[in-house]
């Protein structure tokens, strides 16, 4: 929404009407008076309270897309198949894609991130051991060298919304 002032001249004058221009100024604060403060910012999931800014940086290149998993705290759930609350996409922007998300509550959760760079709508892998072959992060940025990260190492407490973190993405 953009907003245009136009500074008139009081007639005979030469000096500018400050009259109108605080007359704009005023319906301008009360046009964002009108909208709630507590309006949540268009952010990707099931709609809730509840909501969390991801800035995923280190990426390599803006193809495809940006999929962020979102896992409720049960380890026991944790990067199995079928064991996410949801999954949501956004466009990629590199060097850095920045978007909001919706938690079901506050609470504890881990977040998955990877680079869907050819829009395959999965983690592409390779060789026997199914090493990525494509972008990923977790919350907490956790060592993934030599192995995937704990559950434990990645949980991040969301006690209130409008909550930031970084995620760091790792490419092989």
């Amino acid at each position: 929404m953009a907003f245009t002032f136009r500074i008139n001249r009081q007639a005979g004058t030469g000096l500018p009407d400050f009259r109108k221009f605080a007359r704009s100024v005023a319906a301008l604060v009360m046009l964002l008076l009108a909208v709630p403060a507590h309006a949540a910012p268009p952010c990707l999931g099931p709609h809730s309270d509840t909501w969390i800014y991801l800035s995923v940086d280190q990426v390599r290149n803006g193809a495809g897309q940006i999929a962020a998993t979102i896992y409720a705290d049960d380890p026991d759930r944790f990067l199995i198949k079928n064991g996410s609350l949801y999954v949501v996409r956004t466009p990629t922007v590199a060097p850095m894609t920045r978007f909001c998300v919706f938690v079901p509550k506050t609470g504890v959760y881990a977040i998955a991130i990877y680079h869907d760079e050819d829009n395959s709508g999965t983690i592409n892998r390779s060789g026997v051991l199914g090493v990525p072959t494509e972008g990923f992060g977790f919350t907490n940025n956790p060592p993934t060298l030599m192995s995937l990260p704990t559950f434990r190492s990645v949980r991040i407490a969301i006690p209130r919304t409008n909550l930031a973190t970084t995620i760091h993405l790792t490419y092989p």
